[in-house]
């Protein structure tokens, strides 16, 4: 596992996702979900809380993982919160092809919601746009034209 590029002291923005005992699963899914799809896709680095806490024992500590060399952060939040994520807050992720928008779609979206379902919209000729199952909101583009029929 690598760390991020960014130096110590640089400033920099990186998305930060609190679950609430979920995280290991979630950052799995994604990271096994755009891998296939995308480079740059993997887990950077993995802390787990042990016995001693204070966390839940297993429960994501610290994550840092890549989705198409975008830097995001996870961890298991051990206090309970009034909140949750919001589709006002999402990942806009340029896809090589139609069919990978619609896969992802399909993919993502699994348990969890469609709030625009793959289609031609009038900024884009494939857009979707899914919660997934933990509430955290994708919006998927094609960056070529869908196929005629598609």
């Amino acid at each position: 596992m690598t760390e991020s590029p960014t130096l110590p002291g640089t400033p920099s923005v990186t998305p930060f996702l609190m679950f609430e005992g979920s995280a290991r699963q979630a950052v799995e899914f994604y990271v096994e979900t755009f891998a296939p799809v995308v480079g740059g896709t993997q887990v950077t680095s993995l802390e787990l809380y042990g016995a001693d806490g204070p966390g839940p024992e297993g429960t994501v500590a610290a994550c840092s993982f890549t989705v198409a060399g975008q830097p995001i952060r996870a961890f298991d939040s051990f206090v309970h919160h009034g909140f949750t994520f919001t589709p006002a807050v999402s990942f806009f992720v340029e896809l090589p092809s139609a069919a990978d928008v619609r896969t992802l779609a399909a993919t993502l979206g699994e348990g969890g919601g469609e709030l625009m379902p793959p289609d031609a919209y009038g900024f884009s000729e494939l857009f979707a746009w899914v919660n997934d199952r933990w509430g955290v909101s994708w919006q998927l583009n094609s960056a070529t034209p869908a196929e005629p029929g598609a």
